[in-house]
Order: C-alpha cells, then sequence, then structure tokens
C-alpha cells in the first residue's frame, strides 16, 4: 500500500525490553502497513510510551500471549478477525487490558458495537494526530487505578460491614449486589458460589421482612399472592411494623463468609426446623426458602426466639 522499501520486521521491530519496562506498551493493530507506522510513530514520540504492531487481530492475540501490553489501539476493519472480534476476545482472555478503536469514515455502526461490548474508547483516524495521545493517556489512567484498587482489595484480609435495612423488599437486591461485589473483589468464591449465596440471602431477607417484621404470613401466598403483597404494603405505614427494621452483619475473611440477620419481629417456634422435610412443602408458593438457604449454605443457626439467623459458608480450597 506504499511506495516505501523498508521490510515489514525492520520497519516494525519493537523497543527493547529494558526500555518497555519502563514504558506503558500500545499494541497497535491495523492491516495497512502505512497507518501501523503512522500511529506507532506517534506514539514512540512520547516518552513514556512504546508501540508494538501487530496485522490483524489474530497476531495480536498472539502477541498480548507474549507482550506485557498496557493498552490495545485497533482498526476495526481487517482480515482474519477484524476489531470487533478483537474486543471480544481480549474481553474474555485479557479482560485487565482496555481496547481503544480507531475509526475511519463508514464504521460508525461497528464502532459503536465494539464499544457495547467492552471497549474502553475511540479515536477517529482523521484526528489521530491531534487527540490520539490524550485519548491513550485517559484511559491508561483509568485503567491503572482499577488495576491499583483490584491489588487493594486482594490485599484485604477481612471485611465487616453493618446495616440497618428498612422494610423496603426493592432496598433487597441491592443490598446483595453489594455483598457480591465484596466477595468478587475479595476473590473468595468462584461465581456459582456466590451466586448460591446471593439466593441464600435473597430468602433469609425476604423472610426477615415479610414474615419477621410485618408478620404476613406465608399461608396466604397459597390461594393468591396479591392478598400477601397487599397486606405487606399495608403494614409497612402502620404501628408497629413501620417502624421495625432489619440488621444484617456481614464479614468476610479468607476462610469464608458469616452474615447474621436480625428482624424485630416475634419470632416463630425454632422446634418446627428440626422436622422432616415435607415433599409437599416444596411445592407451596414460598415453601422453599429454608430448603435452599440449608442447601447453599454450611451452616444456618437460628436463636431461640426465631428472630436472628446466622448464616456460615465456607471457602474451600478450589474457590479461592
Amino acid at each position: 500500500m506504499n511506495t516505501l522499501s523498508i521490510s515489514e520486521d525492520s520497519a516494525e521491530v519493537p523497543a527493547a525490553p529494558m526500555i518497555r519496562e519502563r514504558r506503558s506498551v500500545i499494541l497497535v493493530v491495523d492491516d495497512s502497513p502505512f497507518d501501523r507506522r503512522l500511529v506507532a510513530g506517534l506514539i514512540d514520540k512520547i516518552d513514556d510510551f512504546a508501540a508494538i504492531t501487530a496485522r490483524d487481530g489474530v497476531e495480536a492475540l498472539a502477541k498480548l500471549d507474549s507482550e506485557p501490553v498496557s493498552i490495545v489501539l485497533t482498526d476495526l476493519q481487517m482480515p482474519s478477525l477484524d476489531g470487533l472480534g478483537l474486543v471480544e476476545h481480549v474481553k474474555v482472555r485479557y479482560p485487565s487490558i482496555p481496547v481503544v478503536l480507531m475509526t475511519a469514515c463508514g464504521s460508525e455502526e461497528t464502532a459503536m458495537e465494539a464499544l457495547k461490548r467492552g471497549a474502553a474508547s475511540y479515536v477517529p483516524k482523521k484526528s489521530l494526530a491531534r487527540e490520539l495521545v490524550e485519548t491513550i493517556r485517559q484511559v491508561l489512567a483509568v485503567s491503572e487505578h482499577k488495576k491499583r484498587r483490584n491489588r487493594l482489595h486482594a490485599s484485604i484480609e477481612r471485611r465487616v460491614v453493618g446495616v440497618r435495612l428498612e422494610n423496603d423488599p426493592d432496598l433487597i437486591d441491592p443490598l446483595i449486589q453489594m455483598f457480591q461485589d465484596d466477595l468478587s473483589s475479595m476473590n473468595i468464591f468462584d461465581e456459582n458460589a456466590r451466586m448460591r449465596i446471593a439466593m441464600a440471602l435473597r430468602e433469609a431477607l425476604a423472610n426477615a421482612i415479610y414474615h419477621g417484621n410485618l408478620e404476613v404470613s406465608s399461608d396466604l401466598r397459597q390461594d393468591d399472592e396479591r392478598e400477601f403483597y397487599r397486606l405487606a404494603d399495608a403494614r409497612r405505614s402502620i404501628a408497629p411494623y413501620a417502624n421495625r427494621t432489619v440488621e444484617i452483619h456481614s464479614e468476610i475473611n479468607r476462610e469464608g463468609v458469616v452474615y447474621e440477620i436480625v428482624d424485630q419481629g416475634p419470632g416463630f417456634d425454632i422446634a418446627i426446623l428440626n422436622r422432616p422435610i415435607d415433599p409437599e412443602d416444596l411445592m407451596r408458593v414460598g415453601g422453599r426458602g429454608l430448603l435452599l438457604i440449608r442447601t447453599f449454605m454450611d451452616q444456618m443457626i437460628h436463636n431461640d426466639s426465631g428472630n436472628r439467623i446466622r448464616l456460615i459458608k465456607r471457602a474451600r480450597p478450589r474457590e479461592k
């Protein structure tokens, strides 16, 4: 595509390893030799940047396997593996490496799709000289912040959280997501274990609000669930139910997690927990809650009055 006599290999020799280790390495991916050299030249002019190049997405993935890359800067339209496909592969295989797109006229729709699928930013090719370096610096700043945050989370040995929750079921999912983020950031359990913990928590929190604080019987759900929720909504605004809250205490450490959930209702007879599970309970609306908690957590401990439950899940070697 150009008249230069310089060969591909000699024109795109990567920086020496010693220099590369002191710089942010930008992997430039483009099937045009001229564009590769142009973009790499813009990057190499900056003291703290170093450019390496690849001809397409396939070669880029090979470079990522062997090079300490900080950012992937890719064209969209390429043979073998285009920019959109490269974004998807990098997101799965190298989630900590951001991808920046170089967009040309006519590639806007593909660029939007790539951004939706995980690309970090884009630079129009016609504006590379003016906007490329600043865009890279912005993306690097965000990426480095995320890496430092992940390192910090990985160093946390114990996290204790206390929450006082009003009787609003809409707050259950955001609270569970907060606890899930804690588990994920400390890398205590695998994804499946975290999902099972979330299911058990959801049941325990719903029980504390509906059956504990609002004292709404699950029997109402058997014939018409609307009556169950109508009564629950009504009691949320009248005494004594409206003044009750749910206390949640969470402790996460490298050994596992403990959740303690305390409602302010009258409790229940915990003797029923010791009876064998009736198969008919599994078919009842609302009858699966305790079964899920027992199955998904290692321990479920109630106090004598039945308004406090402690859920324990231990980390196993394969989940760390």
